[in-house]
């Protein structure tokens, strides 16, 4: 059975940093445009227990393996 995921959607910013946002509403809402944002499906148990770093380090790991995908093709 496949471990469920919860969503975030994330945006890196120009400095490298990772910002994370519940769902598009809310990043909106904080200024980002939702054309930006990458969804990004997360283990339940890090979403549940996982600290905002490791949901940030999460992402951007994540982030890195679609950039690493994207480059090779």
């Amino acid at each position: 059975m496949e471990e469920e995921q919860n969503i975030l959607f994330v945006r890196r910013e120009q400095d490298g940093a990772v910002t994370l946002y519940v769902d598009e509403d809310w990043a909106a809402e904080r200024g980002a445009d939702p054309s930006e944002l990458v969804k990004v499906p997360i283990p339940r148990e890090l979403y549940a227990s996982g600290t905002v770093q490791q949901l940030r380090e999460y992402a951007a790991t994540y982030l890195e393996s679609l950039d690493e995908t994207n480059s090779s093709s």
